[in-house]
């Protein structure tokens, strides 16, 4: 476990750092869980997808499927990547809507090209910048990485990747692989003056050029309010589904709606949905 203040990165491969004390976190920490909720909206917001039409989704760095269950709320479906078996258990264990894989980022994204309508990464990106082995070249994997996204996004495809860069320095390095990539874009700052809620986010576009989103700013009541929108508007059904008991009926019957909410064929709720049914002999 990393120390008080310490970044999660210095204290070993994410494989080892993710183990199941940490996957419990993102399961049973409310604030940990609204925290990476809400990073997920703002990446969804930034994707700029059309409007009420469900699309085909990359998760980097997936973790519990918090993020993923952000984008099943959205009607979208999703395949998640992770590198952490423990937090990938934590996933499959909250039965989450998308598929998942285990695999390392830096080694490229095994998916056919042109697969993916989006991405988004909360909080993973920046573990490429550590070498972790002998043989692990940051600048290299960053490349590989980039490089086998691009090619796995739909022409003119957006990803958008939440880190915390340690500094300039490797801020510049991760943008500078990108743009190698055939990447165009650029970072975003939320909050650029706030100690706790500054955010940064990579743009990145597959395509033509195109406008780089504003940061929000505390002194823009606007965006602010548009802030408040994307985050809480789903609200109600993640508190319902927190306090939800799995396979009971409430939980089934929420499930069904959600699978509704996405466009996907559903039977009709009936006196016997969710109940249990007596063993065979």
């Amino acid at each position: 476990m990393a120390s008080r203040g310490r970044r999660p990165e210095h204290s070993g491969p994410p494989e080892l750092f993710y183990d199941q004390n940490e996957a419990r976190k993102y399961v049973r920490n409310s604030r940990m869980i609204d925290v990476q909720t809400k990073m997920a909206g703002r990446a969804l917001e930034l994707l700029n997808l059309p409007e009420g039409q469900p699309c085909y989704l990359l998760d980097i760095g997936c973790g519990s499927g918090l993020s993923g269950d952000y984008l099943s709320d959205e009607g979208h479906y999703w395949v998640g990547i992770d590198i952490s078996p423990a937090m990938l258990d934590a996933a499959l264990d909250r039965d989450t809507e998308g598929d998942l894989l285990l695999g390392d980022m830096g080694q490229g994204i095994p998916f056919k090209p042109g697969s993916f309508d989006g991405c988004i990464s909360i909080s993973a990106v920046q573990w490429l910048c550590n070498a972790n082995k002998k043989s692990d070249i940051p600048a290299k994997r960053l490349y590989h990485f980039f490089s086998s996204l691009y090619s796995v996004l739909a022409r003119g495809a957006r990803a958008v990747l939440q880190l915390y860069p340690e500094n300039s320095e490797q801020l510049e390095l991760i943008t500078t692989q990108a743009t190698k990539a055939g990447f165009t874009g650029g970072v975003v700052v939320d909050y650029p003056n706030s100690a706790k809620a500054k955010k940064f986010y990579l743009c990145l576009f597959s395509g033509p050029s195109t406008f780089l989103p504003k940061g929000l700013s505390e002194n823009q009541e606007e965006e602010e309010a548009t802030e408040s929108m994307f985050t809480n508007k789903r609200v109600p059904y993640r508190l319902a589904r927190r306090g939800l008991v799995r396979k009971s009926r409430e939980w089934v019957l929420e499930k069904k709606e959600r699978r509704r909410r996405q466009g996907k064929e559903v039977r009709p709720d009936t006196q016997y949905t969710g109940r249990k049914r007596k063993p065979r002999f």
